[in-house]
């Protein structure tokens, strides 16, 4: 069994057109074109099982999945799930988006719960630390 972070080194042959489409990506971006393939391979692998599912930048300048159609991340929907004991419809209500797509959510979150339990942990880290730092403005200010 091979550890998921550790690298596998592989052979690709790419055509002429989409090496230089990803020579101008790489030299655009602030990635190697190394890590470049590696992010775009393993986001369209999960875009194949999960065609709700794309990867744009977050508000934290990086990379996370987001639910096709809006601009909610999958953290914020798995969170709504959570605080409504699974309710599924409910969300889906409260939200405003078909309960297929909450749905589509915990599909891809039962692939990558831990990956999701990360994103939400930190989010919720920041805005702690956020929260923290305008009650103390607010303090000064009073």
């Amino acid at each position: 069994m091979t550890d998921s972070t550790q690298s596998v080194p592989r052979s690709f042959r790419l055509s002429a057109a989409t090496c230089s489409l990803l020579d101008d990506l790489a030299e655009s971006s602030n990635e190697s074109r190394n890590s470049l393939v590696e992010r775009m391979l393993a986001e369209a692998l999960r875009m194949e099982n999960h065609p709700l599912i794309r990867f744009r930048l977050g508000s934290s300048d990086k990379r996370e999945p987001m639910l096709v159609g809006t601009r909610l991340a999958v953290r914020h929907v798995v969170t709504q799930v959570r605080d409504a004991d699974g309710g599924v419809d409910e969300v889906a209500e409260i939200m405003e988006i078909p309960a297929s797509s909450v749905r589509a959510v915990m599909s891809y979150y039962s692939d990558f719960q831990a990956e999701i339990d990360a994103e939400i942990m930190w989010a919720t880290k920041i805005e702690d630390q956020e929260r923290a730092r305008w009650e103390r403005e607010q303090a000064v200010l009073a």
